[in-house]
């Protein structure tokens, strides 16, 4: 019995020592919390989706779908066989009077428009996780650093899961980020790791931020969750529309199909751009990530012109295929007639540009 007790007791301290590290950030508190708990989507000591939002879809399990993650069979093309094609653009010589938009590889892309630059869910370590041995960059996916990433106007986060807010990028960057704008509680984490509270510019659905140059950035509903540690949801998730004098952007962040994005379509709309998740999907997670369709729906909902798909290509966090994402987006948007731009991870999207031209590099 003293030696269950022993046991137990090393592995509660071994756990808050883990959850005391610098990656996992910090539970609002104080201020924050108290501002939390204002909010309308925050109810019974958590932030709620609009819509009842199952983590696990009807007729699957969490047990079969953790069984099947962790020890069932896996596809050959979980991940791929060879470096992911990419082209190392160099982002600091990259002139202020040019709209462009990079893609750094899952979620991350830096977006300069109007003579303003954002950097967005940056997460450019080797892997997305809080540890170093799990979630591995596929290889050729991590061709950006944070070293290379220049001075910028505005960090943009969408929420606190660890491959979209990656505390080693982060926390780098510090020096060169004028302000980081994030969803409300996701500020603690920043605070933790160096930035102040003047740094932050954190709200919840439906606010409105008049940024440098005349840009807006609204912030706008998202179908997902949050969380760093066992508690989830404490701090918000969303997407964002930001207008300039020159286009309107979706910038999407993970988030499951529902009615919100007909009615972010019907008030913001028509889009110029829309930045999409596309992988790191399952059938039991679609209340929460996007399918391949969904994305084709989504696009019609926003009215965009333009779609680039992310959230691939760098991590095997589901189980499908790498390329499978990518295969599907461009087949059915082919089908439906709209205009999906695929770059390789470095590739510039010249946002003045409107014969845009990306070949299948997936099929290499």
């Amino acid at each position: 019995m003293m030696y269950l007790i022993l046991i137990a007791v090393l592995l509660i301290a071994a756990y808050f020592w883990i959850m005391n590290k610098p990656a996992f950030g910090a539970a609002p508190k104080g201020k924050r919390l108290e501002r939390i708990k204002q909010s309308e989507f925050y109810k019974n000591g958590q932030f709620r989706n609009i819509s009842h939002t199952p983590s696990i879809t009807e007729g699957y399990s969490t047990l079969k779908v953790t069984y099947d993650f962790i020890l069932g069979k896996k596809d050959p093309l979980l991940k791929p066989l060879k470096n992911i094609p990419a082209v190392h653009t160099d982002l600091k010589s990259i002139k202020k009077d040019q709209d462009v938009l990079i893609w750094l590889g899952h979620s991350s892309y830096y977006l300069q428009t109007d003579g303003i630059s954002f950097l967005v869910d940056p997460v450019l370590s080797l892997y997305g996780s809080p540890f170093k041995y799990f979630n591995k960059a596929f290889k050729g996916s991590d061709l950006f650093h944070p070293e290379d990433i220049p001075e910028i106007d505005y960090l943009v986060i969408t929420h606190d899961h660890f491959d979209h807010l990656d505390y080693p990028t982060v926390h780098s960057i510090r020096n060169r980020t004028g302000k980081a704008i994030l969803p409300l509680g996701a500020g603690a984490h920043l605070e933790r790791w160096g930035y102040s509270e003047d740094d932050l510019i954190e709200e919840e659905w439906g606010t409105e931020i008049l940024l440098k140059n005349n840009l807006k950035i609204t912030f706008t509903t998202a179908r997902h969750f949050s969380g760093r540690k066992i508690k989830q949801n404490n701090t918000l998730w969303a997407s964002y529309v930001l207008e300039t004098p020159s286009k309107k952007i979706f910038l999407g962040g993970d988030s499951g199909y529902d009615s919100h994005f007909k009615a972010i379509g019907e008030q913001f709309g028509p889009f110029d751009y829309a930045v999409l998740e596309n992988g790191q999907y399952d059938e039991a997670w679609r209340y929460i990530h996007a399918l391949p369709e969904d994305v084709i729906q989504i696009a019609v909902d926003l009215k965009a012109e333009n779609v680039i798909p992310v959230h691939s290509s760098k991590f095997a966090l589901a189980l499908h295929p790498w390329n499978e994402p990518l295969q599907k987006v461009t087949e059915l948007g082919k089908e439906k007639g709209h205009n999906i731009l695929t770059p390789m991870i470095g590739e510039i999207v010249d946002m003045k540009n409107t014969g845009h031209q990306f070949r299948n590099w997936w099929e290499d």
